[in-house]
């Protein structure tokens, strides 16, 4: 048998039971309840199977000595007859009790008075009993007391069944929490070492590109020019998507004047690089010190810039405009095409939904990660479609001069 030790050890067969009794306010507050209405000096509550018998919750006043854990001979106690019967046992003095009177049990712990009452779970099975003891005559059986104890045994039934529930709930949530932290690891683990391929790749198309070709080589390795910037660019906003859902968010460096027109230039010339049929209108005029990361903002630009390539209207110019007001700087990249529906910019800037919206084959990260950098910056990234113009808007704050 086990006793009260191996439940502190928390190496007891019952020891889930026993914690989730032992810790419950409710059973703490039903037992004290007990004891005061029957003026009882001994109250528990006990898990009781087929050949066991153990304490779950005691308040002991007698100094019987059990406590959580302790286990007594099932064949020792009146709570082997409450499970085989359903009924509970109860009397107020042993002497004089017709069924208990000489009883070997009462005899053997020096029972008086008792009481125990069946605890049955939600679904009708058997959990074990409540019970109440004292040394001398209580008025245990009188019809309040008797319905009092009812109660609570049901009461503490319905506790078992909600907490087990909950304890369930958490496990799901504690393993659902577990999975996606795995799943971004891997994501970030498979940007990583996509990386060194891509960039081999990368070297051998420059390498190329130092060859004579024919019309129709040039022609392929701008092919895959174009496919390997989609490339690095995927990668990167996968890198950026892990990182940010690892650490709690993106982070940024800012420069109080960053050189923002040098980045975005370079976003640029690397667009107009890779897709030399479209045309880039680059108009940039930051009269005042902007606080920001450039490297962020350019990589929000640049998928901002890839959207308008992959969804904008074929021979129609891409604009990128950039400006300062009063207290923010306005970055805005503008393309012509089919009007954005309503119903896809609300969710545009959410996480793998752009393609699902719209029959692209693309992730869905691009957008996000370009809201994502803007709200690191205290900024935000806005959408406006009307017609066949859409207006991707950033805005960032500007530093106070003053």
């Amino acid at each position: 048998m086990q006793d009260h030790a191996a439940f502190l050890a928390g190496t007891h067969d019952f020891q889930s039971d026993i914690e989730r009794l032992s810790a419950s306010d409710l059973v703490g507050t039903i037992l004290e309840t007990v004891m005061l209405a029957t003026n009882m000096r001994f109250a528990g509550v006990a898990r009781v199977t087929a050949d066991r018998w153990v304490a779950c919750r005691t308040v002991d006043e007698i100094r019987f000595g059990i406590a959580e854990g302790d286990e007594i001979a099932i064949e020792s106690t009146f709570c082997q007859n409450v499970r085989d019967t359903a009924e509970m046992v109860i009397f107020n003095d042993v002497a004089s009790d017709p069924d208990y009177q000489d009883h070997p049990i009462a005899a053997a712990f020096g029972i008086v008075s008792y009481a125990s009452v069946p605890i049955y779970r939600s679904d009708g099975s058997f959990f074990g009993t409540l019970c109440a003891i004292d040394t001398e005559p209580k008025d245990v059986k009188s019809p309040r007391a008797v319905a009092m104890l009812k109660m609570f045994a049901e009461l503490i039934g319905r506790s078992l069944e909600t907490e087990e529930r909950l304890e369930a709930q958490e496990l799901m949530v504690q393993h659902e929490r577990k999975l996606l932290q795995l799943q971004e690891e891997f994501v970030a683990i498979l940007g990583h070492d996509l990386r060194n391929p891509v960039a081999a790749l990368g070297a051998g198309v420059r390498q190329l590109d130092k060859e004579p070709l024919t019309g129709r080589g040039r022609d392929l390795l701008a092919l895959m020019r174009a496919s390997l910037h989609r490339m690095n660019e995927l990668i990167d906003n996968i890198m950026l998507h892990a990182k940010s859902r690892l650490g709690g968010g993106i982070s940024v460096s800012a420069k109080p004047d960053a050189s923002l027109t040098e980045a975005l230039t370079q976003v640029v010339d690397e667009i107009r690089l890779v897709a030399p049929d479209r045309e880039v209108v680059l108009d940039l005029d930051f009269t005042r010190p902007i606080s920001c990361d450039p490297a962020r903002i350019g990589q929000a630009i640049s998928n901002l810039l890839s959207n308008a390539m992959t969804y904008g209207a074929a021979g129609t110019a891409i604009r990128l405009t950039g400006r300062c007001h009063d207290k923010e700087a306005v970055i805005e990249v503008e393309n012509e095409g089919e009007t954005i529906p309503p119903e896809v910019r609300d969710v545009l800037f959410q996480p793998f939904r752009r393609g699902s919206e719209t029959g692209s084959a693309g992730l869905g990260l691009g957008l996000h990660i370009a809201s994502s950098i803007a709200q690191a910056h205290s900024g935000r990234l806005t959408v406006t479609s009307e017609g066949r113009t859409t207006i991707f808007r950033l805005e960032l704050p500007m530093l106070d001069e003053s």
